[in-house]
């Protein structure tokens, strides 16, 4: 079971902008001020549009994941994104805590955003990235509910495709045991792959770290999926209101020109790369 790329392709990237604006600061760390608030606005009125012309003169299609707040708050701004052909998943409704919510409730939420995308999208998405990277003991099967292909939220990987398999019983004597496979096809996340922790001022904790040293990072992930991971994927996650500050937007650039000089890499959106699991 693996991804079977194009011929002359090594290495599938998806480049994944998470565009929270309002609701990251609403739903994550519940705060409301004016002042959170702007950094969201920040985010879709500056990095939306820096990220989607660096995205247009390199040629490159993506996947947004986008609440279906942000798709209300900033419609002007979403239906930019899909003017410019990028594709368009679920990442919740107001970017709630998903492990926190009772199972209607988390039901109802899904529905909800469903209900929203296919107003304003036009089209159910085909792939679903949760809040905060977050599961609840039920998420994965309203997943294959709802027909999602693909998620982009889980860790049991670090740069291959897989089908998930729910821990159905958790006994910390005698061992955990698995349920079988999902047919949702995982694209793994990682926090290590995420401008989000590594740059920005959050509640409880000043980060704002430096640039110099997420590139490295960045690049040297990169480099170890592409020399050793031949048919993998690097699944790469950026926040339109972090990415798009300054400095960030011109390492995001540097680290751009690292993996376009190789010419064996498919910079491609998730559900493209999903299309390509075979069992």
């Amino acid at each position: 079971m693996a991804l079977h790329l194009p011929e002359g392709r090594r290495l599938a990237v998806a480049l994944g902008a998470d565009f929270d604006a309002h609701c990251l600061w609403m739903g994550t760390f519940d705060v409301t001020s004016p002042s959170y608030l702007s950094r969201g606005e920040f985010g879709a009125e500056v990095g939306v549009p820096r990220l989607l012309a660096l995205y247009r003169r390199l040629g490159l299609r993506t996947t947004w994941c986008i609440p279906s707040h942000t798709l209300q708050t900033f419609p002007e701004q979403s239906a930019a994104v899909i003017e410019a052909g990028h594709e368009i998943a679920a990442h919740g409704c107001y970017h709630e805590q998903i492990d926190t919510l009772h199972p209607a409730e988390e039901r109802r939420l899904m529905e909800l955003q469903l209900t929203h995308h296919e107003q304003f999208v036009g089209v159910r998405p085909k792939g679903y990235r949760s809040p905060a990277w977050d599961f609840s003991d039920v998420t994965l099967s309203l997943l294959e509910e709802y027909g999602f292909v693909w998620d982009s939220s889980l860790m049991g990987r670090d740069f291959e495709a897989y089908r998930p398999r729910p821990v159905v019983s958790i006994d910390r004597e005698h061992g955990n045991t698995f349920g079988e496979p999902s047919p949702v096809i995982e694209i793994p996340v990682s926090w290590f792959l995420d401008d989000f922790p590594a740059l920005e001022m959050r509640p409880g904790g000043n980060v704002m770290g430096d640039t110099d040293t997420l590139l490295r990072r960045w690049v040297d992930h990169f480099d170890f999926a592409h020399q050793r991971v031949p048919g993998g994927v690097f699944a790469l996650t950026v926040h339109p209101q972090t990415i798009g500050r300054a400095h960030a937007f011109l390492m995001f650039e540097r680290f751009l020109d690292h993996v376009l000089a190789h010419d064996d890499v498919w910079v491609t959106t998730m559900s493209d790369i999903a299309a390509c699991w075979r069992d």
